[in-house]
């Protein structure tokens, strides 16, 4: 993560990566007893933990205005197939649940960020292609029920 870039948790998304973190934390040097690549691979996700935590906005909640913004949770339809996902537009490194996680700085999150309902969106995805979306809803973290059937 860039400095001073602030990123969109949940308040549950930040006790996991604090309890996280601080098992992480607990295992001293003297007692990690497993390989060199396991050991950087755990302090690489303190790392990670802790610049999350140190730019997250957490669970401050954006207005249910409907437009797409982090910390919301988004139903599109994909013009080309017609099909629908349901996700949060978040940061995936937080969010354990049920519900995907997109990143507001992905492709498609920088693409529907600042939608309203029935405006569509386009982005190129790592193949070239140019992917159309429609934003169908908008709504805060923890306000609406997420329809399973819709994504």
């Amino acid at each position: 993560m860039r400095p001073n870039h602030q990123v969109w948790i949940s308040r549950q998304a930040r006790d996991r990566m604090e309890a996280e973190l601080h098992e992480l934390l607990a295992v001293s040097a003297e007692d990690d007893n497993t390989d060199w690549d396991q050991h950087q691979a755990r302090k690489a996700r303190i790392w990670q933990i802790q610049d999350l935590l140190m730019n997250a906005s957490v669970g401050e909640a954006p207005p249910d205005d409907g437009v797409a913004e982090p910390g919301m949770i988004l139903t599109v339809r994909f013009e080309g197939s017609g099909e629908t996902e349901t996700f949060l537009l978040g940061t995936p490194i937080a969010e354990l649940g049920d519900l995907e996680v997109c990143s507001a700085q992905s492709p498609l999150g920088s693409a529907i960020s600042g939608a309203r309902p029935g405006e569509q969106r386009s982005y190129q995805v790592p193949s070239g292609a140019e992917v159309t979306v429609t934003l169908l809803d908008a709504a805060p973290y923890g306000v609406r029920e997420v329809d399973p059937a819709a994504g």
